[in-house]
């Protein structure tokens, strides 16, 4: 039963739409759960340039848009556009992201329908949603959810990256390694509060291997490793790649499942087909495609071990997926995984960029018996609903200060 208030305006420029199914869907997971107890809308700004169409012919992906205006389980989503030029001026982004999404939150206010603002990634997002706040006159909380890390490190927006968190009237980190981002940049302590993500048990549930590697024409004995993420560098796809060779040696017939396709970070498909020709890997690795969430519990269940070799993540929910089909994982230190992956019994975690004990990890996880069940058990015990229980509280405090 929807309760009467508060009015949340989600705002965050990554949301799925018709154009970009897959752009994200953590975040309208999480938001649109919230939208089942409290009056919801999202306002998505777009970032838009005259000759934007002109270079998308020669670089095909890039910005592919969004609709002005969609409706999404009864939520409506309004996507408005914002000057942004690719690689420059980027100091830049979080004024024009206010000034381009202010005539619409205008209207919700005076309609009664925004008591909250809730943006999600610290600049330029949140940064536009802080100066939103002061000119409409209502309180904002920005999620962090990883790029902020990087952006702590730039001369150029670290300084509007601390402004917008100081702004702001709480800030939520997806992982601790995030609220330490924060505090880093001068945050109270008691103003920053660790939410992770969560994981659908009704989406992601283990299904018997046989027959989820008979749908993908897998032979029943051979190990499988699968990854699913965007086909970027940073996911590190070709990390793992670099490893199957000296893997099936010793476990022949070795397949690696590649789920996921190009992303707003870029495309490295051709990139990693020609990786996969180079090393000789042939029937090894098996390109997917991306997939809608529906589809993966299937292939996920088909392997033996998921595998995610990434240079950065806030906190990879693909993981917690990954663990509620029953299968152990390997990654890499870096942002929340650590977090994620909390015990040996869990997976493994190694240090960035070490092929060797990427490799070393892959191999002892494949020859693991592992407790896939006390696995599942841990993703049951991060679902969304108990996220949302601990927003719902704060979104409420806040509206009410």
């Amino acid at each position: 039963m929807r309760e009467p208030g508060p009015h949340v305006v989600v705002f965050s420029s990554l949301f799925p739409s018709r154009m970009q199914p897959g752009a994200g869907l953590f975040i309208r997971e999480r938001m649109f759960r919230v939208g089942r107890q409290l009056p919801l809308c999202v306002v998505a700004p777009t970032p838009w340039f005259p000759l934007q169409g002109l270079l998308a012919r020669f670089k095909p992906g890039f910005r592919p848009g969004a609709p002005r205006f969609e409706q999404q389980s009864a939520h409506e989503v309004w996507f408005p556009r914002f000057f942004s030029l690719p690689g420059l001026l980027k100091r830049l982004d979080g004024l024009s992201m206010a000034l381009a999404a202010w005539p619409r939150l205008r209207a919700l206010k005076r309609a009664g329908r925004l008591d909250l603002i809730d943006a999600h990634f610290g600049y330029p997002d949140g940064y536009a949603a802080t100066l939103l706040g002061r000119w409409l006159g209502v309180p904002v909380c920005i999620t962090l959810r990883g790029t902020e890390t990087r952006h702590a490190k730039d001369l150029a927006l670290a300084p509007l990256l601390r402004q917008a968190l100081l702004r702001a009237d709480r800030v939520f980190a997806v992982s601790a390694s995030l609220a330490a981002v924060a505090h880093g940049l001068g945050v109270p302590a008691e103003r920053v509060q660790v939410v992770g993500n969560g994981v659908d048990l009704d989406k992601f549930t283990p299904q018997p291997q046989p027959s989820a590697r008979q749908r993908l024409g897998l032979p029943e004995g051979v190990p499988v490793l699968v990854t699913v993420g965007g086909l970027v560098e940073r996911k590190g796809f070709h990390r793992v790649m670099a490893c199957l060779p000296a893997l099936r040696r010793r476990f022949p017939g070795l397949v690696y499942l590649v789920v996921g396709g190009p992303s707003l970070e870029g495309d490295w498909t051709a990139r990693l087909h020609k990786l996969s020709d180079e090393l000789g890997l042939g029937e090894t690795v098996r390109f997917l495609g991306p997939l809608p969430p529906q589809a993966l519990s299937a292939v996920l269940s088909a392997a033996d071990v998921f595998v995610l070799a990434t240079r950065n993540e806030g906190w990879a929910n693909v993981l917690l997926e990954a663990m509620a089909c029953g299968l152990p994982v390997v990654t890499t230190d870096v942002g929340g995984n650590k977090e994620v992956v909390s015990d040996p019994a869990l997976g493994i975690v190694v240090p960035f960029d070490d092929e060797q004990q990427l490799h070393d990890a892959l191999a002892d996880a494949l020859a693991r018996p592992w407790n896939r069940q006390a696995i599942r058990a841990h993703a049951a015990a991060n679902t969304w609903d108990q996220r949302v229980q601990t927003l719902l509280g704060a979104f409420k405090r806040l509206a009410a200060r």
